[in-house]
C-alpha cells in the first residue's frame, strides 16, 4: 500500500481515510487479513500507537475486526464497505464543489463545465 500523508493534516485522520479507501477499492478484500500494525506503521511511517488507533476507529466503524491471536480482517459485509465508498465519494464531491465555489464558479457553471469537459477528462483519466 502507498502511503501518502501530508504533514499540514492530522495523521491520524489521514491514515483513516487511507485505510478506507485502500478497503472500498479492493486494496484489502473482505475478509483479507490485514497487516500487522508494527509492519503498517512501519511502511507509512508513522508512530505504532497512531496506526493502532487508526485501526481501533476502523473497527468501530465496522470496516475491521479482531480475532483475538489471528490479527485484524477486513469486514465481510458488503454493505459496510459499500457505505463507506459513498461517503468518501460525498466527501471528495463537497471537496470538489467547495473549492468550485471559491473559484466563483456557481451551480449552472459547475454543471456546464463537467458536461463539456467530460469527455476529455474522462479520456484523461486513470478510469
Amino acid at each position: 500500500m502507498e502511503w501518502q500523508l501530508d504533514a499540514n493534516a492530522p495523521i491520524y485522520s489521514q491514515l483513516i481515510e487511507s485505510l478506507e479507501l485502500a478497503i472500498v477499492a479492493g486494496q484489502f478484500s473482505p475478509g483479507e487479513r490485514l497487516p500487522s500494525v508494527r509492519d503498517m506503521a512501519l511502511e507509512a511511517g508513522v508512530n505504532p500507537n497512531t496506526m493502532q488507533r487508526a485501526l481501533q476507529e476502523l473497527e468501530r466503524n465496522g470496516l475491521v475486526f479482531s480475532q483475538r491471536t489471528a490479527g485484524r480482517f477486513v469486514t465481510e459485509e458488503r454493505r459496510l464497505i459499500d457505505e463507506a465508498k459513498k461517503a468518501l465519494a460525498g466527501k471528495n464531491i463537497r471537496s470538489f464543489l467547495d473549492s468550485m465555489s471559491r473559484l466563483g464558479y456557481g451551480k449552472e457553471e459547475i454543471i456546464a463545465l463537467i458536461r463539456s469537459d467530460t469527455g476529455e477528462a474522462m479520456a484523461n483519466a486513470n478510469i
